[in-house]
């Protein structure tokens, strides 16, 4: 992989109730995000497991993406992380590697309430034209805080 970028995010929602919420992903982001996501189906194997491939269709208003498959490469609901490459869909196009890494860990304050995410996306530019994906950083970093707006509503 040639190129890492890194977030933390902090969140008021338990670490539990937040790791939950992302392994439903496939089921509650639609819902919840419907300005990002028209559908998310699993396209093979059970859709929470290595080796799971989903399908993302984007809604109309997301720039330069009508979809994405995914491949999740990992899922440790232990240690509540979660990997998985993109193997399909215009970021394909632009990124011959693309893969995001994220692990779901208490608040760093004992006796705290919320959880921090550390996320990660690495990728290789197919391209020197090609730029940093960072509205993907962005997006990711917004989905998380509304995640947790939800969530705590919920």
């Amino acid at each position: 992989m040639g190129t890492k970028a890194e977030l933390v995010v902090e969140v008021k929602s338990p670490a539990d109730k937040l790791w939950a919420a992302l392994r439903d992903s496939t089921e509650l982001f639609p819902k919840i995000f419907p300005q990002q996501y028209q559908s998310i189906e699993t396209v093979e194997g059970d859709g929470k497991s290595a080796g799971t491939v989903r399908l993302l269709k984007y809604a109309e208003g997301v720039p330069m993406l009508t979809f994405a498959k995914e491949k999740l490469e990992l899922a440790d609901d232990e240690n509540k992380v979660v990997s998985y490459s993109v193997v399909d869909g215009e970021l394909v196009n632009f990124y011959k590697n693309f893969k995001i890494t994220l692990k779901v860990s208490p608040a760093a304050k004992e006796g705290e309430a919320g959880a921090v995410v550390n996320w990660s996306m690495e990728f290789d530019k197919a391209n020197d034209q090609v730029p940093d994906p960072d509205v993907i950083k962005e997006t990711a970093t917004k989905t998380f805080h509304d995640l947790d707006d939800y969530l705590l509503k919920n």
